[in-house]
């Protein structure tokens, strides 16, 4: 049974609500430039705190994965990204990050195994990379999308069918061999384009390494199904009334070609799209306050299995 928080607190609309990596809380964030967050119990819920650093309408606010601790992190249409940390049940804000010159509209948080790293999608066309490593945080930041970025996602840590394929032979540097963990992005721009991303770590630079074009108008979202099958999925969501589901079996190829898409249409706009965490339900929001639940059949295509009215 759903739970409905009928008073959150915020005194203006809220943008992104996530709960952490247990389910046991729940940050908001508003337009009232504030972030809210709510310890979860059962059928019952508590306002712990409310973290005020921001100067303009609070888009988006994520989790860090727990093995970092009690962080996240949210970003602002002032352009700043801010970490927060919990230490003594107290939240602190420990980072500010003002790295953009417009509206930063999204983050997300890498899977844990390539590190502990945050992309975030901005307005001025560029997306940036933090990454915390020997008690320090470092960025890269590269332009992507140059009518201005809306979503990114990361792609899982280890590539399609890497669980069922063969592990590779051990060498001298590699004597687990153990597959690498992959560092790759999706963005989706006001350019209606899908770009993918491949870390280049011999050069230190992220790389474009595929465009993918069919949307008619921005791309609101993207989302990488986060399960390593045996291809990869990846949704957008489209101001165009679509949402397209790309497949491949090989994700990190340079051709177009090698990813298809199959198109969903809505009859309002897509904004959002979120995988499950198995990697076989795809979520949709819509613009006309619905939420539809969609599942590939056997033979092929999608299903609407499933509507949620707002």
């Amino acid at each position: 049974m759903a739970q409905v928080i009928t008073n959150s607190g915020h005194e203006d609309m809220i943008h992104h609500a996530v709960l952490d990596y247990y389910s046991r809380r729940l940050a908001t964030c508003s337009s009232d430039q504030t972030i809210k967050i709510f310890e979860i119990e059962g059928e019952q819920h508590r306002l712990s705190d409310t973290l005020r650093g921001h100067e303009g309408a609070v888009w988006c606010v994520e989790w860090a994965h727990p093995k970092y601790g009690n962080i996240i992190a949210s970003c602002s249409y002032d352009g700043k990204i801010l970490i927060w940390r919990e230490q003594n049940n107290q939240w602190q804000k420990i980072m500010d990050f003002a790295l953009h010159t417009a509206s930063v509209n999204l983050l997300a948080w890498s899977p844990p195994e390539t590190g502990c790293l945050l992309a975030a999608a901005s307005s001025d066309g560029a997306i940036s990379v933090l990454e915390f490593k020997d008690a320090a945080w470092n960025h890269t930041t590269f332009s992507a999308h140059p009518l201005g970025v809306n979503a990114v996602s990361w792609a899982p840590a280890l590539a399609p069918a890497a669980l069922f394929s063969p592990p590779p032979a051990p060498t001298t540097s590699s004597p687990s061999a153990t597959p690498t963990p992959q560092r790759r992005l999706a963005s989706g721009g006001s350019d209606n384009l899908v770009k993918l991303w491949d870390w280049d770590a011999s050069q230190g630079a992220w790389r474009e390494t595929v465009a993918l074009a069919g949307h008619a108008d921005w791309v609101r979202d993207v989302a990488w199904s986060p399960a390593p099958l045996a291809r990869a999925y990846l949704a957008s969501a489209s101001q165009d009334r679509t949402v397209r589901i790309w497949t491949s079996t090989n994700a990190g190829s340079s051709d177009p070609n090698a990813w298809s898409a199959t198109v969903l249409q809505f009859d309002a706009v897509c904004w959002r799209v979120s995988w499950s965490l198995s990697g076989n339900v795809l979520a949709v929001s819509t613009g006309d306050n619905r939420v539809s639940l969609w599942k590939e059949q056997l033979g092929g295509g999608w299903d609407k299995f499933k509507v949620i009215d707002g």
